[in-house]
């Protein structure tokens, strides 16, 4: 009887998450297939799973697009050196606090978890920016969000489960503490550090205020401030290729903003399954353990 509730069980959880995954995986399913298919037949409504009159117009025209590939070129900048100087404050900062003999550690970790439910709003945070006299420069995407309360908090919970007898040994060897850092909590936090890089990554990525309140110079931008222009401007850069094979311009728009999507979102894609083996295990070890 009870293997029987199990099985019955397991067959509608497994379907309810079929049918969540479903769900939740359709819209991107869907601009795959607009941006592959041939206008005609977006046209008339016959794409829904997979593409009609197959073609990789879209993508073409998104890739020669020196506007998109240059804030593509800008979005990878800043998230790479942005999530490197995340990683590296926020890992000293996490560490410092997870020592108990730290002085007056417990009033920082206080005033640092104050942070997360009042903070100084954006307009204090943009005049800030401008009188460090860094506008319209990497350093303003970067600075503003180089530390997360949450993700300083998950990973000064990890360093605190880290034996103690590891730094002693460390010391006895005549390391300072940032050479223990370095050369024995680094390397034993590798999951930890994989899966706070991902938050900060993914944050950079698709970042699009900060841009339009810190960048004033084009050149700049990165992909999502063009991305949301596309969207929501309208701009008809799919126009020549519209009137070339006399489709409606609407929907070649859809497919090439669709595209343009789906490029945005592709090194997110393929760095996440090098990174999800550490994900549950440097969250769950740093936000239980300890």
């Amino acid at each position: 009887m009870n293997e029987k509730k199990i099985s019955v069980f397991s067959i509608v959880n497994l379907l309810l998450l079929t049918a969540v995954a479903l769900a939740t995986l359709y819209p991107f399913i869907y601009m795959v297939a607009v941006s592959l298919s041939g206008s005609n037949y977006v046209l008339k409504g016959m794409v829904s799973w997979f593409p009609r009159g197959f073609n990789l117009d879209m993508y073409k025209l998104v890739l020669q697009d020196p506007r998109i590939m240059h804030a593509y070129v800008n979005t990878i900048v800043y998230a790479s050196a942005g999530t490197l100087v995340a990683l590296v404050v926020t890992g000293l900062g996490a560490y410092a606090l997870s020592k108990p003999e730290m002085l007056f550690g417990r009033g920082f970790t206080v005033l640092i978890v104050i942070t997360m439910f009042f903070s100084g709003g954006m307009i204090p945070t943009f005049l800030v920016v401008k009188e460090m006299g860094i506008m319209d420069t990497l350093w303003a995407m970067v600075l503003p969000g180089a530390v997360s309360t949450w993700n300083l908090l998950i990973m000064r919970t990890f360093f605190a489960g880290i034996p103690r007898e590891l730094e002693e040994s460390g010391k006895l060897d005549g390391l300072s503490d940032l050479g223990i850092f370095a050369r024995i909590v680094v390397p034993l936090s590798g999951a930890i550090f994989a899966t706070i890089g991902l938050f900060y990554a993914v944050g950079l990525w698709n970042n699009f205020l900060n841009p339009l309140l810190y960048l004033r110079d084009p050149d700049l931008f990165p992909l999502q401030v063009i991305l949301r222009n596309l969207l929501l401007a309208g701009q008809a850069g799919a126009g020549d290729l519209t009137a070339a094979k006399g489709g409606d311009s609407v929907i070649v728009e859809e497919s090439y903003k669709f595209a343009v999507i789906l490029v945005s979102t592709l090194p997110i894609l393929c760095v996440y399954p090098f990174v999800q083996r550490f994900f549950v295990r440097g969250v769950m070890i740093g936000a239980v353990k300890g």
